[in-house]
């Protein structure tokens, strides 16, 4: 005998039946919440403002589900995915881009290897400089 399972979601402000998951990130951590097109469309208007003039931090490879995969239509609008690339930042610092930190680290004469692992100590060194 054949099943069908359906899953139906709920908007998580306002009850009722959601459009889609929206995900996104805040001080090194991701949130998924299920909302109906409104307050989908609420979400993205309040973000805006802050998407516009933030930076997109590209999602770590093999970072899995938790950067919003197969979270639904649009979930990956303003997500950040993935957990921070460089050991020297916190939870709640956003890491630089590497090729950033190194073009810097060789500006300033710094000891940078051409590929691999940035050491602590240059993006300790460029966290100052900024």
């Amino acid at each position: 005998m054949a099943q069908r399972v359906v899953v139906t979601l709920s908007d998580d402000i306002e009850g009722g039946e959601a459009a889609e998951t929206v995900a996104f990130g805040l001080d090194g951590k991701m949130y998924e919440i299920d909302l109906n097109a409104a307050n989908a469309k609420k979400l993205r208007k309040a973000l805006a403002p802050y998407l516009a003039a933030g930076r997109k931090i590209p999602a770590r490879i093999g970072a899995g589900a938790d950067a919003g995969a197969d979270a639904g239509p649009g979930a990956g609008s303003g997500a950040v995915g993935g957990r921070n690339r460089a050991a020297a930042y916190t939870h709640t610092d956003l890491a630089p881009d590497p090729a950033a930190v190194r073009a810097w680290a060789q500006s300033n004469k710094m000891d940078v290897p051409a590929r691999g692992r940035i050491p602590k100590r240059v993006y300790e060194a460029f966290r100052e400089a900024s």
